[in-house]
């Protein structure tokens, strides 16, 4: 008698993550994983690392930062990739400032996050990475939506939304010439609660701020920015203390969070089972600049 075994919808995307990983390994010179130590970078690398297992993950991976992160995601960045031996690449937005390649904004609401792009960029050039994984997913907004998971970037970085590869029956075209590269997103196809039902049932650790906790806050254009040593407090910006989580995690200049009393994953899935805006929509700033924003970002070569 042969067994039957039937796939659950989180079995299905982690397979079909599993594969992306494998493909581009295959296929692909010098690919590199972005990781952030953000939840979407972290669910990523964990299913890399089963991907492979029982050998190492077979890639680098590498950080754009800022130098305004918030210290409990540094901390976790560095410990995990500690405890998962993995080679760490660090392109830092401050070096880019130093050298002059970006001027750097100045005023009360100044920010490092759209500098990322000429630092990632540049760590993709200085290491002759072929293929880049990162954690985009098309439920967070609309220029991601229409994102293919194979994405070809030209060798300036930038990317053309109608000039895209098909991907029909999961077949993938990585060919690319010198000078180009690929961006992969093997969560392509997850939402937000599917992200955060995988956390809770591989009981994957994620920095302590995606939990509700005390921490001060200033209310600014209809969000919760966390005062950190990176804010610049403007006239009428009253600090008070609230019980809040972070449903995503960027430069802490511009990354808002919501008040909650979720403490524990499963807390988590009930929330954001009942939420109506995606996570970026509603507390991120940086996707407030216009309609298109994030998609001219993308254009320029951002992620």
């Amino acid at each position: 008698m042969t067994a039957t075994y039937e796939l659950s919808h989180l079995d299905l995307l982690e397979a079909e993550a599993v594969h992306i990983f494998r493909e581009v390994a295959a296929t692909t010179e010098r690919p590199a994983l972005l990781f952030s130590g953000g939840k979407d970078s972290v669910v990523m690398l964990h299913v890399a690392a089963k991907a492979f297992w029982p050998a190492p993950v077979p890639f680098p991976v590498m950080h754009v930062d800022t130098g305004e992160n918030f210290d409990e995601v540094i901390a976790f960045r560095d410990e995990t990739v500690q405890r998962l031996d993995l080679q760490l690449i660090v392109s830092r937005v401050q070096d880019d400032i130093d050298a002059g390649r970006v001027v750097e904004e100045t005023g009360p609401h100044a920010s490092r996050n759209r500098l990322q792009t000429t630092s990632l960029l540049r760590g993709i050039t200085e290491n002759q990475f072929g293929a880049v994984f990162g954690g985009a997913r098309r439920d967070e907004e609309k220029a991601r939506a229409k994102e293919r998971v194979f994405s070809f970037r030209d060798e300036w970085g930038q990317w053309d939304p109608r000039n895209q590869r098909p991907e029909l029956w999961s077949l993938y075209n990585g060919r690319h010439r010198k000078g180009e590269h690929i961006r992969v997103f093997p969560l392509s196809n997850w939402t937000e609660l599917d992200i955060w039902t995988y956390i809770r049932d591989e009981r994957i650790s994620l920095p302590p701020l995606y939990y509700a906790h005390r921490r001060e806050v200033v209310e600014r254009d209809g969000m919760l920015l966390a005062n950190t040593r990176f804010l610049t407090l403007l006239d009428g910006d009253k600090p008070y203390e609230a019980t809040v989580r972070f449903r995503t995690v960027g430069d802490a200049t511009c990354t808002g969070c919501v008040e909650s009393t979720a403490a524990t994953a499963d807390a988590v899935v009930t929330e954001v089972a009942a939420a109506r805006v995606t996570e970026r929509g509603a507390t991120r700033a940086d996707d407030r600049i216009s309609e298109a924003g994030m998609e001219d970002r993308k254009k320029e070569g951002y992620f």
